[in-house]
C-alpha cells in the first residue's frame, strides 16, 4: 500500500497493477485514486473497464496496443476476472511487452500466487494487498471521521461500536453513516445510541450462541438460533459458521499450546485481534478433543442434510442440542 502511494505521490507508475485482499473497501478506494491519477475522470475516451468471469484476453491485449487519444495514457480497469486465480497464459506472456502507454489495473477477489499471472505481475507490475485492520487502526479512522464531523466517543463506546461491525471496512462505513443520522445534535456519541442503530453481525450472534453452548445454557443457544433464523439466516450458513467458529478455536488451543504470540494466533486463525481476548476465554472452556469432535459433527452434518438424511432446520437444532446439554 505504502508503494502504491508512492506511485501516485511521484507521478511514476507501473504498466499493471493487481490489488488484492480481504479488504473490500481499502482495494476500492485504492483503486479508485491509482485511476484518478493515471487519467483525468473526465476522459472516457482512453478508459475501459470489464468486470466478471468470461472476459477475452484477447480483447484485453488489443485493447492495450491500441494508443492513447490526445492523452498521455490508457488505462483498463478489470475488476474479478478470475485472470490471476486461474491460469491465463496470453496475458501472462503479455504482461511484459504492455507498452508504457498503458496501464492495467486487476481488482481481483481470489489470487494463486504460484500461477504465471500473479507471478509476471510481481516482476514487472506491482501487487498491492489490502489486509483487514486491526483495531488501534480501524479507531484511527473511526475517530477522523468523527472529528470531520465534530463528534466525540469513548473507548468503551467504540470497542462496543468495532465488536458490533467487526473488522470489514465497508460495514463500519456503513454503521458509522447510521450513526451520525442517528445522533444528528449530538456531541458524544454513546453506548446506547450504538445499541439503538448499529447491526450486529450474524458472526457475533454465533459467537453467543457457541458461548451459550460452553455455559450449558440450551435456552439461550436455541433462543439465538431462532433469532438467526427469523433474520431469514439460511440454516446451511448458520451450520458453516459454526463450524468454523469450532475450528478456529481448535486452531487457536492447538496453536496456544506451541507458544505461539496472539498477533500470529489472530492472524492464522482469521480473527480480528481485538476479538482475541474473547475468543482465548472461550476455547479455555473446550478440551482439544472436544473441539475436535465438534468439528467433526458439523461436517457430518453437513453430509447428513446434502444426502437427505435430515432437514436442514432439525439437523442444526440438534447438534445446539447436544452441545449445549449439562454433562
Amino acid at each position: 500500500m505504502k508503494m502504491l502511494m508512492e506511485d501516485i505521490k511521484n507521478q511514476q507508475f507501473k504498466n499493471i497493477y493487481l490489488l488484492t485482499g480481504e479488504e473490500t473497501y481499502l482495494r476500492n478506494q485504492y483503486r479508485k485514486r491509482l485511476r484518478e491519477a493515471l487519467l483525468d475522470p473526465e476522459d472516457t475516451m482512453n478508459a475501459a473497464s470489464f468486470e466478471g468471469k468470461g472476459i477475452n484476453p484477447k480483447e484485453i491485449i488489443d485493447l492495450a496496443e491500441t494508443m492513447p487519444f490526445f492523452a498521455e495514457r490508457r488505462v483498463i480497469e478489470i475488476q474479478d476476472s478470475g485472470f490471476a486465480e486461474n491460469a491465463c497464459p496470453e496475458l501472462a506472456d503479455y504482461i511484459p511487452e504492455i507498452p508504457s502507454s498503458t496501464c492495467l489495473i486487476l481488482t481481483e477477489s481470489k489470487i494463486d500466487k504460484r500461477g504465471r499471472v500473479y507471478k509476471a505481475i510481481k516482476k514487472s507490475g506491482r501487487v498491492v494487498e489490502f489486509k483487514r485492520q486491526d483495531e488501534r487502526t480501524l479507531s484511527r479512522w473511526v475517530l477522523g471521521i468523527l472529528k470531520k464531523e465534530g463528534r466525540n466517543i469513548t473507548e468503551e463506546t467504540m470497542h462496543v461500536f468495532l465488536g458490533r461491525t467487526g473488522a470489514d471496512m465497508e460495514n463500519i462505513d456503513r454503521e458509522l453513516e447510521k450513526l451520525l443520522c442517528y445522533t444528528l445534535g449530538k456531541g458524544t456519541i454513546t453506548t446506547d445510541d450504538v445499541a439503538a442503530v448499529c447491526t450486529e453481525q450474524t458472526e457475533n450472534r454465533i459467537f453467543d450462541m457457541i458461548q451459550a453452548i460452553t455455559e450449558q445454557n440450551q435456552r439461550q443457544a436455541l433462543d439465538l438460533y431462532a433469532d438467526l433464523l427469523s433474520m431469514k439466516e439460511p440454516p446451511m450458513r448458520i451450520l458453516y459458521l459454526i463450524t468454523r467458529q469450532f475450528h478456529q478455536l481448535l486452531q487457536l488451543k492447538e496453536l496456544s499450546g506451541l507458544g505461539m504470540e496472539r498477533g500470529e494466533m489472530a492472524k492464522a486463525a482469521g480473527i480480528p485481534p481485538f476479538a482475541m481476548g474473547k475468543y482465548m476465554a472461550q476455547c479455555r472452556k473446550f478440551t482439544k478433543a472436544q473441539l475436535r469432535r465438534a468439528v467433526e459433527d458439523c461436517v457430518d452434518t453437513e453430509e447428513r442434510v446434502k444426502t437427505g438424511r435430515m432437514a436442514d432446520q432439525l439437523s442444526v437444532e440438534m447438534l445446539i442440542v447436544k452441545y449445549s446439554a449439562k454433562g
